[in-house]
Order: C-alpha cells, then sequence, then structure tokens
C-alpha cells in the first residue's frame, strides 16, 4: 500500500514563508512536483490557455464581446454589463489601484455582498498585479481587523448599508490602529463614511484616470502564472483563520475543469448565490462565468421569494449551492415549480444529498444535470466531482472522483492507504493543493506532508471505482458504548425519515454510554403543521445505526456554514433546544452550558 507520509521537511515551506516576511506575496513553484507521476487525464489545462486571470478576462472580451455577462439587480436600478463594458470598468479600477501606490503582490481586500462592483474591484486588483484578500460580510469590526493586519492590505473596498451595516465605522471602532494602516479605502456603493483616505468608487477611478496606458499594460503583462492571485483565510481545522496562498495558474486550471465537468455553457444564465468571499462563489463562479461566455446574475444573500422572482425573470438556467437550498425551494410554498422551464444545471454537496431529492430537482425543479462535489479552500476548492453521466444513485450517495490532475487517496491513522471501502482520512495532491497558509509554516507543515499530501481532516471511503463518500469530519466522531459514530451518518438515515426536511446531528454527553446523538428535524413540503421535534424513528431505522438507541427529544446547536461538499460541522456540546422552520434554525431554550462551536469554513 502506498504511503502518504514521510520523514523530510515540508517541500519549499521556508522559501515561501521567507517571500512573504519580505513584504510580497512572490511566486513561488515547489522544489518538487505537486502531481502524481502517472496520471492519465490532465484535463483541459486552463492554466496553459490562459495563464493569468486578465488574460482571461481579455480572451473573454475577444470570444463574448456585446453579450451579456453581468446582471446586478441588488440596487436602485439594475445594472446589466457587457463582456466588453466590465472591461473597460476593470481597467478604470486598476488604473486607480495603480494610482494608489499599491504594487504587485500587495494585499488588497473585498468587504462586501455580491454585485458588480465586487467583480470589478476583484478584477482591477488581479490587473495591477495585487492579490484578493475577500472578507465575510457577516465578521465583526474585531474579525474583520485580524485579517487586515495579519494579511497587511494596504487598501479595501467596501460598501456601506449591506444589512444595515458601516463597515468603516466597525472597523475604526474596533481596531483604530488597524483601520489607520489601511492607505486607501474606497467605498463601492452607499453613502461611506468620509475621511482622508476614504473615497467613493467614482472618485477612485477618476484618481487613476492619468495613468498611462502603457503602464497600466505593464503591470497587467508583469503578471506571471505562479503569482499569488488570492490569500483566503479559513479557519480549517483549529479554529483561527488561516490564509490560504492559491495562485493564478491553479485556480484557471482547477475552474476550467470544473466548467468542463458540470457542462457549464456561454447560454447559460448562472444565479450566484454563494458568496464571492468564498472560494465557490469567486472561482465557480466570477472565474467560470469568464471561462465560459456565460452570464452571473450575483445575489448579496439567498431569499427563497427573490430567488424565485428572479430565476423566472432572468429565465436562469444555472443553480448551484448546497442541499438545503433546494429543498428549501421545494419546501417554500410561494415558489411555483411549474412557472420555470429554463432550470438545467445544479451542482451541490456539503451534505448528503438523498435520492428523492434528486429526483426531486430532476422531476419537480426541471434540472436536466445534477452533479455533486467536494472540496475545500486548501485545495482550492475542488477534489472530487461526479459527472453528468453517473447514475443518481452514484450523485446521491458519492462526491464523485478525482478532478484530472488530481489524486485522492484515503489513508489510516499511519498515513498509509486503507482498502476500498474501508473508513479513513481523505488526503490530496496535485497542483490544486494549496501554496501553504500564509506566513505560517508550522501549520502549513501539519497541513501538507512531506510527499505533497494535503490532510483534509475528512473523513471517508472510496470505491473500487475510485468514487468517494465523505463520511464526516475526524474531530466529530464520538464514541458510543465503544462505537465510532458520525454525525454524518445519523444525519444520512435521517434524511429519508418522512417527518423532516433539514437534518443535524451532534453528539451529546451520556452518564451511561459517554456520548449520545441527538437529532435535530426540520418539516417536509406539504406536511401539516408548523416547526416540530421528532421524538424517535421507526423501529427498523433505530437499528441501522450502531451502539445503543437514544429516542429524547434532540438537542442540537444552530448549524455552522457548510462548505462545498463535506459534511456540517455542529458544537460539540450544546444544552440549547433548537428547532427548524423554513430553513432557519430557532432557539426555543437553554441551560446554563456553554456552546462550544466548531467552526465549518474551509
Amino acid at each position: 500500500m502506498r504511503s502518504a507520509k514521510a520523514t523530510d521537511a515540508t517541500p519549499g515551506a521556508h522559501s515561501l514563508v521567507s517571500s512573504h516576511r519580505r513584504g510580497r506575496t512572490a511566486s513561488w513553484v515547489p522544489d518538487t512536483p505537486r502531481i502524481g507521476e502517472g496520471l492519465e487525464d490532465e484535463g483541459t489545462r486552463g492554466d496553459l490557455r490562459w495563464g493569468t486571470i486578465p488574460a482571461l478576462l481579455a480572451d473573454s472580451v475577444e470570444r463574448r464581446g456585446d453579450a451579456e455577462a453581468l446582471v446586478d439587480l441588488s440596487g436602485e436600478a439594475p445594472v446589466r454589463l457587457s463582456f466588453a463594458e466590465l472591461a473597460d470598468r476593470v481597467e478604470g479600477v486598476a488604473r486607480g489601484v495603480i494610482a494608489a501606490g499599491i504594487g504587485p503582490g500587495d494585499r488588497v481586500a473585498i468587504w462586501a455582498p455580491n454585485c458588480w462592483e465586487w467583480v470589478v474591484a476583484l478584477l482591477g486588483l488581479q490587473s495591477a498585479g495585487a492579490v484578493l484578500v475577500p472578507l465575510n460580510t457577516r465578521y465583526k469590526g474585531i474579525e474583520a481587523a485580524d485579517i487586515l493586519a495579519r494579511s497587511g492590505a494596504r487598501m479595501l473596498f467596501t460598501v456601506e448599508g449591506f444589512l444595515g451595516n458601516d463597515y468603516v465605522t466597525m472597523l475604526s471602532e474596533a481596531a483604530p490602529g488597524v483601520a489607520e494602516a489601511i492607505e486607501t479605502v474606497v467605498v463601492m456603493r452607499g453613502v461611506g463614511t468620509t475621511g482622508e483616505r476614504t473615497r467613493s468608487m467614482a472618485e477612485f477611478v477618476e484618481a487613476g484616470g492619468e495613468v498611462p496606458d502603457e503602464v497600466l499594460e505593464e503591470r497587467r503583462s508583469g503578471v506571471e502564472p505562479y503569482d499569488t492571485s488570492d490569500l483566503l483565510f479559513t479557519s480549517g481545522t483549529t479554529g483561527a483563520p488561516k490564509g490560504v496562498i492559491q495562485t493564478h495558474a491553479a485556480s484557471l486550471r482547477a475552474f476550467a475543469d470544473w466548467a468542463d465537468i458540470v457542462g457549464l455553457r456561454a447560454d447559460d444564465r448562472y444565479l450566484v448565490i454563494n458568496p464571492f468571499f468564498h472560494t465557490f462563489g469567486y472561482k465557480a463562479g466570477i472565474l467560470a462565468g469568464l471561462m465560459t461566455g456565460c452570464t452571473l446574475v450575483p445575489l448579496p444573500t439567498f431569499d427563497v421569494g427573490r430567488a424565485a422572482e428572479v430565476i423566472v425573470a432572468e429565465g436562469i438556467s444555472m443553480i448551484p449551492g448546497p442541499p438545503t437550498l433546494y429543498q428549501t425551494l421545494l419546501n417554500d410554498p410561494g415558489f411555483d415549480p411549474a412557472a420555470v422551464d429554463t432550470l438545467r444545471l445544479a451542482v451541490t454537496g456539503a451534505a448528503a444529498v438523498p435520492v428523492p431529492l434528486v429526483e426531486a430537482m430532476r422531476d419537480t425543479l426541471g434540472f436536466e444535470t445534477v452533479i455533486t462535489a467536494y472540496g475545500l479552500t486548501e485545495s482550492c476548492g475542488i477534489v472530487t466531482a461526479c459527472r453528468a453521466e453517473d447514475d443518481a444513485e452514484t450523485i446521491s450517495r458519492t462526491s464523485g472522483r478525482a478532478f484530472p490532475g488530481v489524486e485522492v487517496m484515503v489513508v489510516d491513522e499511519s498515513s498509509r492507504e486503507v482498502p476500498r471501502g474501508t473508513p479513513g482520512e481523505i488526503v490530496v495532491r496535485g497542483y490544486n493543493v494549496m501554496q501553504g497558509y500564509f506566513e505560517d509554516p508550522e501549520q502549513t507543515a501539519e497541513a501538507i506532508d512531506p510527499e505533497g499530501w494535503l490532510h483534509t481532516g475528512d473523513v471517508g471511503t472510496m470505491d473500487e471505482r475510485g468514487y468517494v463518500v465523505i463520511t464526516d469530519r475526524l474531530k466529530d466522531m464520538f464514541i458510543v458504548g465503544g462505537f465510532n459514530a458520525y454525525p454524518a451518518e445519523i444525519e444520512s438515515l435521517l434524511v429519508r425519515h418522512p417527518g423532516g426536511g433539514s437534518r443535524r446531528g451532534c453528539g451529546g454527553a451520556r452518564r451511561t454510554h459517554g456520548r449520545g446523538a441527538p437529532r435535530l428535524l426540520g418539516p417536509c413540503r406539504g406536511r401539516r403543521g408548523g416547526p416540530r421535534r421528532h421524538r424517535g424513528l421507526g423501529e427498523g431505522q433505530h437499528g441501522q445505526l450502531q451502539g445503543p438507541e437514544d429516542r429524547r427529544t434532540g438537542r442540537c446547536p444552530a448549524p455552522q456554514r457548510e462548505r462545498q461538499g463535506a459534511p456540517l460541522r455542529v458544537a460539540r456540546e450544546s444544552g440549547s433546544r433548537v428547532t427548524v422552520s423554513g430553513g432557519a434554525v430557532t432557539r426555543i431554550g437553554s441551560n446554563a452550558r456553554s456552546l462550544k462551536w466548531r467552526s465549518v469554513e474551509r
């Protein structure tokens, strides 16, 4: 059997870190190839076709020109941009970035919801050779300040008024020193806080108007494929956010293959609900849109009523998201699937996808293709995916097989490959594995072993075809009466119960068996009554779980955010009693026990 462990130091880790400590995310190529030798399928090689994201934008203009690239319905008036118009606005921002003194490799943050300005700011800063640092719109001021400080971001693009937030004021009040260190703050939308370093988007673009064409072109053409494209902070498995370093080349190769595998086309109209600040919204959304020439229709938040309106009005054909998104559409009495005849493509993951849900997505919502996939930020968002020709059972039960150019293996605690069908940790090796964690060689060495295998911390199995089933997180396993119990396995059984919709399981302390497995259930479409809790399964279903039964009323914490293709990680302990209503978790009681949350975002 193969081993995913060796004794040497992680290749390139020290040179990677030292380049950052000199103040720049310089190009870095691993000392040893990351791609496993002998892999037959290299994929579409988007890295060789485009090389860099600025070059991808230029190519999309040549191919699609006046075709509609972006539709933003979130403002006072709809904004519709062709590929040529998008590129013009990107040039304006790129000139502004250069005029502000931002150099190649400097970090620039975006703290905003999905909107056309986000896309323009991203492509503009990358055209100037800068590195993206996206910030979660749910961050409080102190959380954003931590990432801004640790990334060394010199510029911030933001908005005012989203969900009632004044991000500039939040940052200034939480961390005045960090706010002072940001040299330029660009308020892209809303009436922003005024200040010496704060300006509107129009003022920012105007200030860059004097940057000569040759300077812009020199900066744009100076971007190299192995330059850092983005620094995405993720909690991973340790709780403290760490900056994941990725390159232009890896991102282009990964999502050219992703777009090819899922079947995204130029005539698709793509509803982007996944946030741009996340790997999936940014790369499977913005980058895949430029690659295929389809039309992106971003939403700032997911509201089922608004989504339904946009699906009908804009003729949406592509909707990616976790299974709960489609279940919410199916459960919503205000959404009439009969009024929609354009839906074609769904890409899902992040949890078990029951066969009945796959069938309902096809039969009721009208999707021609439903594909499940698995990925994490440290692997550039991609690891495995089902293929369009796979049967419903495979799509439901697995997360697919490896992407081209990517190796996937299941290993034991000694990092040795286990037999097919045996649970173990999923490890990944290939071009898609991150360059490392920003200025954190210790965590990098812990995540990537000397042979280049990324240890995901996800538990799963692999069948004889190479298809992977994600079972759970290593650290979410709990023991009941000597048996290993995985919340996702329990949830997979619960999801087939007729009494509920969305389910979540977690471990709870037990005096007799160590830990129990309380359950949380939600209502199904068309079933009588509102939110409810369920006190037990049928006799046959209880027998399908290892270990002692627990028929008590479910107690479980509100689920955290999901990540693509992996099970939710939930609180290890909670005294809160919760229920589900319309996809939202409502806490209805609690005791004095504190919540111990486990972060999910990856």
